[in-house]
């Protein structure tokens, strides 16, 4: 299957001799910055905002990085929790124009309304691949994120991030599933791109029964500051995995050196996004 492929599908759908620590010590210690959740019209029936906020605090998540389609749900949990909550601006009203947002000549004047309304810490997440990043409607996105300071949460393909780059050098994007890209890829392009991040929403393959595999703990150890994790809930239902992602994420973070498994679990995204809070 095709990176593209792929994305499109899911989008549906230890330094030797350093200090160890537990898998147990990780589940009861380690905070969580969730990098990429979201909270769309789908699902605020079924999860009443308080019941939201509280599936977060319960499963350890210190902060979290949250978007909606349409725009009022991470809003609404904001509103009940400010310490908890960070906001990102997604170009779509409902799920059903992660298609063909690209093409609409009315979200810019959407995103327009809503940056004036609210205050947020990036667009997106949005699905954006090859050329159609240079699209009318994605450059402007691109115009407005630069006017108002804001990071490009972007599920893309390499060269769709190359693009974005491209129209704005100085741009900081967050790399949803790390492009589900290879991690000699992901590697290559962090190495290029000083201002790119990867979450890591969404990804297994890079940790198996609490052990991470050898070519990701390379790219972890070379760039410990440029990923995070994340839980993607992009169906309702998949909020109530969060809790038992958190548990996950601690059990293989707990197979890296202390501190890189604290940058990846939450200090990165703290430093990252602080102006935001």
């Amino acid at each position: 299957m095709s990176p593209r492929a792929m994305l499109l599908a899911l989008a549906w759908a230890p330094l030797a001799g350093a200090a160890a620590w537990t898998p147990l010590a990780a589940a009861t210690e380690l905070p969580i910055f969730d990098a990429h959740l979201h909270y769309s019209h789908d699902a605020w029936d079924m999860l009443p905002p308080a019941a939201a906020v509280a599936l977060l605090r319960k499963a350890g998540v210190k902060r979290a990085l949250i978007s909606s389609s349409g725009d009022d749900g991470q809003q609404r949990m904001k509103a009940l929790a400010p310490d908890l909550v960070i906001t990102e601006l997604r170009p779509y009203r409902s799920r059903g124009e992660i298609g063909t947002w690209v093409r609409d000549a009315s979200v810019p004047g959407y995103l327009e309304e809503r940056l004036q309304k609210h205050k947020y810490a990036g667009i997106g997440e949005f699905h954006l691949f090859g050329a159609d990043a240079d699209l009318p409607v994605p450059r402007r996105m691109v115009a407005l994120a630069k006017q108002h300071g804001l990071f490009l949460h972007a599920h893309s393909d390499a060269d769709a991030v190359e693009r974005l780059f491209r129209q704005w050098p100085q741009a900081k994007i967050l790399w949803a599933h790390s492009g589900f890209e290879r991690p000699e890829n992901v590697r290559a392009m962090l190495g290029k791109h000083a201002n790119l991040w990867c979450d890591l929403a969404f990804r297994t393959d890079h940790a198996s029964g609490g052990k991470v595999g050898a070519e990701w703990r390379k790219v972890f150890l070379e760039f410990p500051d440029r990923f995070m994790v994340g839980t993607d809930s992009f169906t309702p239902e998949r909020w109530h995995t969060i809790a038992e992602h958190a548990r996950w994420s601690r059990e293989w973070l707990a197979d890296l050196p202390r501190d890189v498994a604290e940058r990846i679990a939450w200090r990165n995204g703290e430093a990252l996004f602080a102006p935001a809070r």
